[in-house]
């Protein structure tokens, strides 16, 4: 039987318990009802949620806001049909304005056999004074003139010889024709990509493109010609096919291929290629394999039939650069890491100068070439 000692010691042990219980129990009940008044008070004072913005959303809207007025949309008027079927259609793309007195950059599909041609600044401001400067003829670009304006906002340029993959891009355009900007995100998913385009701009034809931008930043009709962005608002590709066979990629020029031509039209209003006159084949795992080279990348001056690679009287030929060379860098810039040849040679404008380091008979050397002016035969 239990002194009167032990229970004593029962009962206080007891009521501990009871005051242990009931404090957890009032802190509890304390809680749910401060997330009740929470509750009841946001919606009491209307929070909505949409309206916080984090700091990354921050930094993409300020981006995007910078950028914008730089893009602009292309619009065409071209006859479509033959005979008495014919009828005017209009077409629509994206260009980027390139200097402050109306330059910009587009695609050569947005604005090949068109009769008319406008563009739609981002503010929605229409100017119909437009012309077709010129084209590249061996890549997918083209160049406008907007006449009678000045103080333009202008694009900034970046390196697209530096772009990483899995780095962030921001694809902006005149998504669907619609003449105003959109904006989709994503990375960088591949490097020097060829591919076969098709759009509805082009018609029954078709590009073949070599050393493109890929990214899953959705391109959509109508982005034809528009920046492909990184983090920084620099453009580091213009945007310009989609591929149909394949889900959420698309590809852009890079930027580092046009800059040439661009120096060259805002400085002398005409569009001229820079020339070498060498056919070549990028060096790649198969071709490294084939040929039993000793180096991972660059180009094999390597002609595609008989004859020479090295056209005859060409700055090529004049430099002294032979059939079986591998081009392994244009200046201080690697090829195959940095661009391939063409895009790094596209840096620059006729007349200029240029060092290539070749290696020949497994031995390496620099040749100094003037870069000429691309004709087409």
């Amino acid at each position: 039987m239990a002194t009167g000692r032990q229970k004593r010691v029962a009962v206080t042990v007891l009521v501990l318990v009871v005051l242990v219980w009931s404090g957890v129990g009032l802190v509890m009940l304390a809680r749910w009802w401060d997330d009740q008044r929470s509750q009841t008070s946001s919606l009491e004072r209307g929070v909505d949620g949409n309206t916080t913005i984090t700091k990354e959303e921050a930094n993409l809207a300020d981006l995007v806001k910078k950028v914008s007025p730089t893009v602009v949309s292309v619009v065409t008027t071209q006859m479509s049909g033959q005979g008495y079927f014919q009828q005017e259609v209009e077409g629509a793309g994206t260009g980027i304005v390139i200097s402050s007195d109306g330059y910009i950059v587009t695609n050569k599909h947005v604005v090949s056999g068109a009769r008319t041609v406008q563009v739609v600044m981002s503010d929605g401001t229409r100017h119909s004074d437009v012309s077709v400067i010129g084209a590249d003829p061996l890549n997918d670009i083209a160049f406008l003139k907007m006449k009678g304006v000045k103080d333009l906002p202008v694009a900034s340029l970046g390196d697209s010889g530096t772009v990483r993959v899995g780095q962030n891009a921001i694809a902006i355009g005149n998504s669907l024709g619609q003449y105003q900007n959109t904006v989709t995100s994503g990375i960088i998913s591949g490097l020097g990509r060829p591919v076969t385009a098709a759009s509805s701009e082009l018609g029954s034809r078709v590009e073949s493109l070599t050393d493109l931008l890929q990214t899953d930043a959705a391109i959509n009709p109508g982005n034809s010609g528009g920046p492909l962005i990184n983090m920084a608002g620099q453009v580091i590709g213009i945007n310009t096919a989609i591929a149909a066979d394949a889900q959420g990629i698309g590809f852009a020029i890079p930027i580092n291929a046009a800059k040439g031509l661009i120096r060259g039209v805002i400085a002398h209003g005409k569009v001229e290629k820079a020339y070498v006159g060498v056919q070549y084949v990028a060096i790649t795992p198969d071709i490294r394999t084939q040929y039993d080279l000793s180096v991972k990348q660059g180009a094999l001056v390597r002609a595609s039939g008989s004859g020479s690679a090295v056209v005859s009287g060409s700055p090529a030929d004049k430099a002294g650069v032979k059939d079986g060379d591998i081009i392994t860098k244009v200046n201080d810039k690697v090829v195959g890491e940095q661009g391939g040849f063409g895009s790094l040679v596209a840096e620059f404008m006729p007349g200029e100068k240029i060092e290539l380091t070749i290696i020949r008979d497994g031995k390496e050397r620099q040749i100094s070439l003037t870069l000429g002016t691309y004709t087409e035969s």
